[in-house]
């Protein structure tokens, strides 16, 4: 059984000025554009929640504080790292940013679809972290304890891309250091990309407009053996965790976010073992 859901995005985000415009006028045929940031009256019933609105930050905050940084910014409707401002491997005002609850907590799921669209710069370098266990002193940074999606610039003929562009298990769409992509799904820099991660019953499913780069178990003997095999394995905890928080990771390149959405799968479960029930 279905139900309408409100999301609680919009009282989070009520407290961002917002302003309509009027549409301009065309004596031109009327070219109907695609609204993002939304959410349709499918998905509201289908239970999914907007995580971003293209005007406000309320929803995130840094991993390990309170606030967001001064660097991660609205342009065009999209969630903007500004890396104008380097310092070191990260931003300056930046860092990873969690999705929160109302209270400040970190948002953690479980069983979910999360989806949404990427843009990265030349040379860029991004990631979608997800499973995260927030305990700063344990993971300084949100990677240390959540798988990533990795966000990069794969480069091209004319464009070398991002070093990491060479490396195995490192290019976009990857599971990143553990699995490399199926086939290679990117756009250019500076174009959009549609992700979807879909985390079930320990089943890991990564997409990149609309290509399975990753479909594996996770949890099982042969996630502990790759995990044994990756950077990862010198930070006991890493991939071991089954609930976790989502975060969008500064690495010190402008990089954009919009359209994010999540489900939780919790619900479809249950009905699920009822309809099994009856």
């Amino acid at each position: 059984m279905k139900y309408t859901i409100v999301s609680f995005v919009t009282l989070l985000i009520a407290s961002c000025n917002t302003a309509t415009e009027a549409p301009a006028e065309t004596t031109e045929a009327v070219v109907v554009e695609q609204k993002h940031n939304t959410l349709t009256d499918a998905e509201i019933v289908d239970g999914w929640e907007l995580m971003f609105d293209g005007q406000c930050t309320a929803n995130f905050r840094k991993y390990g504080d309170k606030v967001i940084g001064k660097a991660w910014v609205i342009q065009d409707e999209a969630l903007h790292l500004d890396a104008s401002n380097k310092e070191d491997w990260q931003t300056n005002g930046g860092g990873d940013i969690v999705y929160q609850d109302f209270d400040s907590s970190l948002r953690e799921f479980e069983n979910f679809h999360f989806k949404g669209e990427w843009k990265i710069a030349e040379r860029g370098n991004s990631g979608i972290i997800y499973l995260i266990h927030e305990d700063t002193e344990k993971y300084p940074y949100c990677w240390m304890s959540g798988l990533e999606m990795q966000v990069l610039d794969n480069g091209t003929d004319s464009n070398e891309g991002h070093p990491d562009a060479v490396i195995y298990k490192h290019r976009a769409g990857d599971l990143y250091d553990i699995n490399a992509a199926s086939g290679a799904a990117s756009k250019l820099a500076g174009e959009w990309n549609k992700f979807e991660i879909i985390v079930q019953d320990g089943h890991l499913t990564q997409i990149l407009n609309g290509v399975v780069t990753v479909d594996r178990q996770l949890f099982d003997d042969q996630w502990r053996i790759d995990v044994a095999a990756s950077k990862f394995h010198q930070w006991a905890g890493y991939g071991t965790y089954t609930k976790g928080g989502i975060a969008l990771q500064d690495h010190g390149d402008d990089v954009w976010y919009r359209n994010l959405k999540i489900k939780s799968l919790e619900n479809d479960a249950a009905e699920a073992e009822e309809a099994a029930q009856e």
